[in-house]
């Protein structure tokens, strides 16, 4: 089951119609002001479609179908007759293009068509809709005439006499009732192919329909290659991040066992430091000690006698040598 029988489906079979058929479209300008809902700008997709009712008198009419995005459901969200259908404009009469406008009673829609051959095809079958329309009610219309004639000639026989109008008077006044009646504007159609309003129409709807198909069809398999694209490349994009991961998580573990490393070394360098500052300390002390001691106070007094203090502080054999030389000056 394809969409326009989705849509035949869920959106007119409920209201007793029959959709003729339907384009899905774009604006080629996008309205600044929306008054509907339409949830996330862009997420939609809109749908024209032609339909019939079933009952009698049948009316023609020009529906607009969204689908919105996450949704399998489709909306109504405008709905015309075929009176209010004022124009349509196929925009370049000699070759298919996607574009076309619809100029309805109170605004003109600037749409863009999926494909090229989805919009012949809809022009197509909206103008041949559209004439079997307007010949249907133009046939009425002549049979509501014939009947008023035979009512008002049965009524003239059976009323006969010399206070009922003349026929003369009758038919000038069905004459002034048919100037008295506008008949409503049909649709026109400017600025479309003759191939799409002639009378090759069967061959040329074929030809459309499996142009669309083909183009439906493309249009699947180049969306089925780029999601296999983007589904690899996310999984390339998956690896590489994991990879960078990775190495981000190695590169701060190196660096955290070096910041330990320059820890424990900065550590040691305190405690030896601490240590000489103990052992300079101490030579310190004992130094000042030794300064302090009973031999520094002969020293002073050698002095006093006449030696020279530095003596205590000479070797044995300078020591002994001074004596001798004292003796020998004593003597």
């Amino acid at each position: 089951m394809n969409i326009q029988s989705y849509i035949n489906k869920e959106v007119f079979f409920p209201h007793d119609e029959r959709m003729l058929v339907a384009v899905e479209v774009k604006r080629r300008k996008r309205k600044r002001l929306s008054f509907l809902p339409t949830g996330t700008k862009g997420d939609y997709t809109t749908f024209i479609c032609v339909s019939v009712t079933n009952t009698k008198p049948h009316q023609l009419l020009i529906t607009k179908v969204k689908q919105f995005g996450g949704s399998s459901t489709f909306t109504r969200r405008s709905q015309w007759t075929v009176e209010q259908l004022r124009q349509v404009n196929g925009i370049n009469p000699n070759k298919d293009s996607p574009e076309f406008d619809l100029m309805l009673d109170n605004t003109v829609d600037q749409w863009v068509a999926s494909s090229a051959a989805e919009k012949c095809i809809f022009i197509q079958i909206l103008y041949h809709a559209c004439q079997s329309h307007w010949e249907r009610k133009a046939g009425k219309l002549g049979k509501v005439g014939l009947q008023r004639r035979g009512s008002q000639g049965a009524h003239h026989d059976v009323g006969a006499g010399p206070s009922d109008p003349s026929p003369a008077s009758a038919s000038r006044t069905l004459q002034a009732r048919r100037k008295s009646y506008i008949p409503p504007k049909q649709t026109e159609f400017i600025n479309c192919q003759s191939k799409l309003t002639g009378d090759a129409c069967t061959m040329n709807l074929v030809i459309y329909r499996c142009k669309a198909f083909l183009n439906r069809m493309k249009n699947m398999i180049i969306a089925n290659q780029s999601r296999s694209r983007g589904q690899h490349g996310q999984r390339v994009i998956g690896r590489t991040m994991g990879n960078v991961v990775h190495r981000m998580n190695v590169t701060l573990g190196e660096r955290g066992n070096r910041l330990t490393r320059a820890e424990d070394k900065t550590v040691e360098l305190m405690y030896k430091a601490q240590q000489f500052a103990d052992s300079a300390h101490k030579v310190a002390m004992t130094s000042f000690q030794v300064l302090r001691s009973p031999s520094s106070s002969h020293a002073s007094q050698g002095s006093s006698s006449g030696f020279d203090s530095t003596l205590i502080l000479e070797s044995p054999k300078t020591r002994k040598r001074q004596r001798c030389k004292t003796c020998k000056l004593t003597t």
